[in-house]
């Protein structure tokens, strides 16, 4: 990565990023928080509580907003219940096409998602991610989700999910 330094930073022991190594390293870091909500996901469909707790915030909120039938519904809880949650999963949830966003220790993962119930398909929606580097790593602080049907959303390229 490539660094400039100026007298003054020298003197001080600070390291300056030129505008390119600060882009370098949040594309790196977007990455990094691309395949960590593509993990949540995954953990999350697989009913793996060990696994969404090593990579959330003990503090991480997670909620939704849906309109079924005209009733909109929204929800917003905190984590620790689908950390806790027992029992297989039986729902397949996967993202796709993520857009980050990338500021020193915060990073926003917006996806598109579908799901499915077993072999049939629920919804689709879109999923934003916050994530904040605590610790050395990129961890989820929240996790809030639309729930829609087509053509608002969209199904992911790849068809359904095989189990």
């Amino acid at each position: 990565m490539r660094r400039m330094l100026s007298p003054f930073a020298i003197l001080l022991g600070i390291t300056v990023l030129t505008p390119r190594a600060r882009a370098q390293s949040a594309d790196a870091d977007g990455k990094v928080a691309i395949a960590v909500a593509d993990s949540v996901l995954a953990a999350l469909s697989s009913a793996d509580g060990p696994t969404l707790a090593r990579l959330t915030l003990d503090s991480a909120v997670v909620g939704g907003s849906a309109l079924r039938n005209g009733v909109e519904r929204t929800s917003l809880r905190r984590w620790i219940g689908f950390i806790n949650r027992t029992g297989p999963s039986d729902f397949t949830e996967r993202g796709f096409d993520a857009t980050v966003r990338v500021q020193d220790r915060m990073a926003q993962v917006w996806m598109p998602y579908d799901l499915y119930v077993g072999d049939k398909w629920s919804h689709c929606g879109i999923d934003a991610f916050t994530l904040i580097r605590s610790e050395g790593r990129w961890r989820v602080a929240s996790l809030v989700y639309t729930i829609e049907q087509p053509p608002a959303c969209r199904k992911h390229p790849a068809g359904p999910p095989t189990r």
